[in-house]
């Protein structure tokens, strides 16, 4: 059964080439790369027009929220993607998610219609929209996944290769192009965990000098806009 409600730790690094190479053949023996192996993902971002959203976000306070439509792979009109109401307050994520359509969310942000059938996740991201008014699109996010699970745990990681924005053509039909957020051979490292990280990962991660990172993607498109425009 597709997961709906997710309550974990998410732990992020920015790994360089080496670091990348290293980490995988370290994994070996505890962690094994689910069925889908690489997967291009799309992150479209809604936020107001003033982008409160982010730019709460980015002040790093205890509680921010965030609202994201996903696709695997190159979506249609018809093909099934994903709304995500991601909050995290003191360190946990908090992740609802409902499967839809690109129509049903364009009526949704309308304020017509609901994004699937009625239920209490549907609710909680109609009470986020009405919350905040005017929710529109304000960036696109796409990167290469390898996610990696551990067989018998509760631990998973994964390591995102080549994260690119797009801040025209924000629809997840068009084309999986965008702008380099990082430098060649750059990855993210992303752990997601109930309670404690392993040992044995403690050690990879010192090991590898890995260290923890408060990296953003849609938070470092953002900023970049902001240059560009010499906001900052």
């Amino acid at each position: 059964m597709a997961i709906t409600v997710m309550k974990r730790y998410e732990l992020k690094y920015l790994l360089n080439a080496e670091q990348t190479e290293y980490l995988r053949k370290r994994l070996a023996g505890h962690m094994e790369a689910d069925r889908y192996g690489k997967t291009s993902i799309a992150s479209l971002y809604y936020d107001t027009p003033s982008y409160q959203l982010i730019r709460t976000s980015m002040d790093k306070p205890e509680f921010k929220e965030k609202i994201r439509l996903r696709s695997y792979g190159l979506a249609t009109e018809e093909s099934p993607v994903f709304l995500e109401l991601k909050r995290k307050a003191y360190g946990i994520v908090y992740k609802r998610r409902v499967q839809t359509t690109i129509p049903l969310v364009q009526q949704f942000f309308s304020g017509d219609g609901d994004i699937c059938a009625p239920g209490q996740i549907n609710r909680e991201i109609a009470v986020f929209r009405d919350c905040y008014k005017e929710l529109v699109p304000s960036c696109l996010i796409i990167y290469d996944r390898t996610a990696y699970f551990e067989p018998g745990g509760d631990l998973r990681l994964t390591i995102d290769e080549n994260p690119r924005y797009r801040i025209n053509d924000l629809t997840l039909t068009k084309s999986m192009d965008g702008i380099s957020l990082l430098g060649e051979g750059w990855t993210i490292l992303e752990i997601k965990v109930q309670e404690s990280l392993p040992l044995w990962l403690c050690e990879i991660l010192s090991s590898g000098k890995i260290r923890k990172s408060s990296f953003s993607k849609y938070g470092e498109a953002y900023r970049r806009q902001l240059i560009q425009a010499k906001i900052i």
